[in-house]
């Protein structure tokens, strides 16, 4: 039987997790439970400052959110973490569910391929063989449900060079040159692949690199044959690559390159290397404020277990273990 809960991430929807805590903290001091057990298995204090001391363990890793990005980069881990966000599954269950959706796993491969990774993210936990999303995993699940797809837009079990790049190229666009400050040159040309082919970035329609322009020189002061004037006429102050140059006069690109060489040698046309930038489409954009919103939420949660930690080792220091107890004021007699 399925066991409906009452998420700790749902407190204080409109908090971060820092003043939900707080929220949470002030209304523990105002409880006086007859017994600590009673206090231990009720009060949400207890455990998400418990929650949050495990976190701290599993977050304090500098590969901890490409490890997270390639976890949720799966959509039936994701759909197990909506299916255990807001009700306690069995694995039994959880397999009913997935075959709701087409795909028939043993309950075995749930448990390793799927369940255990979503566990050591911290996204989720067990108890009694019953298992939901933490706080953490609750607020992740949530988000994530605005963007179905994000499982199937990027590469599973990556570097999450595409990750970087979606996120660097959301102030605006970036040259080629400009990306090899993001990401390792030698990963450029197969991730900006990759998001393409995928419509989340964008590049612009002329694929030339040198364009040419019209001079401010007086044209009238040089005398011209008519395939010149034909190119001249043609090129504009705004920029023209040859290859367009070439469809709209009709000419061969050989012949384009010969009375543009004319032209240059005349000053009346020079050529400018411009660097192609590469954008966001607008399902880009959506992907990249989903990412970032998420590396929030992560951050967000890693300086509240960072607290939590530090509270924890400073009345150890005192002598004493770690009391998630400590803000009330005592047991009602």
């Amino acid at each position: 039987m399925t066991t409906v809960l009452s998420p700790i991430w749902k407190t204080e929807k409109n908090l971060n997790l820092t003043e939900t805590l707080n929220s949470l903290e002030a209304e523990c001091r105002n409880c006086k439970p007859i017994t600590p057990l009673e206090c231990m298995n009720k009060c949400r204090v207890y455990k998400i400052k418990n929650e949050l001391l495990h976190l701290w363990e599993t977050m304090d890793n500098p590969n901890y959110l490409k490890e997270l990005f390639n976890v949720l980069k799966n959509g039936t881990r994701l759909n197990i973490l909506q299916a255990i966000m807001n009700n306690r599954r069995s694995v039994s269950e959880l397999q009913h569910e997935l075959k709701k959706t087409g795909h028939k796993h043993s309950q075995d491969n749930i448990k390793r391929e799927y369940l255990r990774p979503l566990m050591q993210a911290g996204l989720a936990t067990v108890a009694r063989e019953q298992y939901c999303t933490t706080a953490f995993g609750g607020r992740v699940a949530e988000h994530l449900g605005c963007f179905p797809d994000f499982a199937d837009k990027l590469a599973a079990r990556s570097q999450c060079y595409e990750e970087t790049l979606l996120q660097s190229l959301l102030p605006g666009s970036k040259t080629f040159e400009e990306i090899t400050a993001v990401i390792p040159s030698k990963a450029i040309s197969r991730t900006l692949k990759r998001l393409r082919s995928a419509h989340l970035v964008k590049t612009p329609k002329e694929r030339g690199y040198i364009f040419f322009f019209k001079s401010k020189r007086d044209s009238s002061k040089d005398t011209m044959t008519a395939p010149e004037r034909r190119i001249y006429d043609a090129v504009t102050y705004k920029g023209i690559p040859a290859g367009k140059l070439s469809k709209e006069t009709g000419m061969c690109l050989r012949r384009t390159y010969k009375y543009l060489r004319r032209l240059k040698g005349k000053k009346l046309v020079f050529a400018r290397r411009i660097n192609k930038d590469y954008g966001l489409t607008s399902k880009g954009v959506k992907l990249a404020l989903v990412m970032q919103n998420l590396q929030q939420i992560v951050e967000a949660t890693w300086n509240s277990s960072r607290r939590i930690m530090q509270e924890s080792r400073f009345v150890t220091q005192g002598g004493s273990r770690w009391d998630p107890l400590k803000p009330q004021q005592g047991y009602s007699k």
